[in-house]
């Protein structure tokens, strides 16, 4: 077993496995999203407009619509002088805009580590540098972070596409990253951009989020033990699209579903061991859920293992922050 476990420990060969990874699951910047959300909702009543989905999982989206949410694609949708929350993936400096010429309220739920992508594209394009903006064209994350500097940006997203990239001064560019990328793939394409490019700058420290990486970290540490990964995301998400890319690269099949209700029989056959991880975006219930499932397919030692601990915390914007510090203030007055 290249991933360190004996399965023969268990004491039992014949039940079959379900290796359940740690961490999985909701990032520090989705949790935080998603409270910045219901804070919003019980604090300020309906209605609360949400730019885009806040993260990319239907579920989450659906559970926050019941709670009174209103998902909109653009703030022109949003009515003159209500509240509008800004997704965990960031917007660009003309949304931003759009949104003051309708006063709207804002409430912006971008994640950190996002917000650090846009202040390095600031920073790099102010000094005079054109941008290389590792990733996919048509992710939110992408298109806020372009838009902080689009007239010297370019997106690239594999490494054949750096032998297309033309430059004004050569030796004056640098690069960022989609904060959701497979470690891999973008090491590859910084690999390229290095060699075209000598003098090439990066960030101070990677882009790709602590999330992402250990995700990915956990999924090849076991990728040897299990006949199969089996990944709780969305289609839309790009973190938990990548874990699947990276078992598959590791010649481990892999699936992306959104729940139990998508894992196909086909996929169980001659299957001893499963592994199970679920995206940043991804509730744990529903991984859970799947749990609950194998086990009726005969999938009943369970075996959660944790490859590094994971204590990130994200605080609340000031908007939020001091919602609630009013609260008891407010309480009191209406008793």
């Amino acid at each position: 077993m290249g991933g360190g476990y004996d399965l023969s420990e268990t004491g039992n060969l014949h039940t079959k496995t379900l290796l359940l990874l740690k961490p999985r699951g909701f990032c520090a910047g989705v949790v935080r999203a998603i409270d910045i959300v219901r804070i919003a909702l019980e604090a300020f009543g309906r209605p609360i407009y949400v730019r885009k989905e806040i993260v990319h999982n239907r579920f989450v989206v659906e559970e926050l619509q019941q709670k009174g949410a209103i998902f909109v694609d653009s703030v022109d949708e949003v009515p003159e002088g209500e509240r509008v929350i800004y997704s965990a993936h960031g917007v660009s400096p003309e949304v931003r805009e759009a949104s003051k010429l309708r006063n709207l309220r804002v409430i912006d739920a971008t994640c950190p580590l996002v917000t650090k992508v846009h202040v390095e594209a600031v920073k790099f394009a102010k000094e005079g540098y054109s941008l290389i903006l590792i990733g996919h064209r048509d992710h939110d994350e992408v298109i806020g972070t372009l838009g902080e500097a689009p007239t010297v940006t370019q997106v690239v997203g594999s490494p054949a596409e750096v032998a297309s990239v033309t430059l004004p001064d050569p030796n004056r560019v640098a690069y960022l990253t989609q904060t959701t990328l497979s470690l891999d793939e973008t090491r590859d394409i910084i690999g390229a951009l290095r060699k075209r490019f000598p003098n090439i700058k990066g960030p101070a420290a990677q882009d790709i989020c602590y999330a992402t990486e250990n995700r990915q970290v956990a999924v090849k540490h076991v990728a040897s033990d299990a006949d199969l990964l089996l990944v709780v995301g969305s289609d839309n998400s790009s973190n938990s699209k990548r874990l699947v890319e990276v078992a598959r690269s590791l010649g481990t099949p892999a699936h992306l579903i959104d729940d139990c209700r998508d894992i196909q029989p086909e996929w169980l056959n001659g299957v001893k061991t499963v592994a199970l991880t679920a995206g940043a975006s991804a509730p744990e219930h529903l991984v859970q859920e799947v749990v609950e499932y194998l086990a009726g397919q005969g999938f009943g030692n369970v075996q959660e293992l944790e490859i590094m601990p994971e204590n990130v915390r994200f605080g609340l914007p000031p908007e939020i922050v001091a919602t609630i510090a009013a609260a008891p203030a407010m309480a009191a007055m209406e008793s």
